[in-house]
């Protein structure tokens, strides 16, 4: 019997950059086959996705706290207006 994968926490914008600057150095390498070096940009992209979603959500929640008018700052989760792709890369 199998067990159901549970969905594993995202990774840090951080780990997520560090993990792009990686792969860029990677592929200034002259010493890559073709087929890696198109795997690493494909990475590299998907990366680079999920980094401008966490850009964007972290811009809503300054957004949000902005926009308390009693002065009071209370951070709320950040929830992605109608109509934005939520989804994955």
């Amino acid at each position: 019997m199998t067990q159901a994968l549970k969905p594993s926490k995202p990774d840090s914008f951080e780990k997520n950059l560090e993990r792009l600057g990686t792969i860029v150095s990677q592929l200034e390498s002259s010493e890559l086959t073709l087929e890696r070096a198109l795997q690493l940009y494909e990475e590299g992209m998907q990366l680079s996705a999920v980094c401008q979603k966490q850009l964007e959500e972290a811009e809503g929640r300054v957004e949000i706290l902005k926009k308390r008018a009693d002065g009071t700052l209370t951070a709320e989760p950040f929830e992605a207006r109608d109509g934005e792709d939520r989804g994955g890369v």
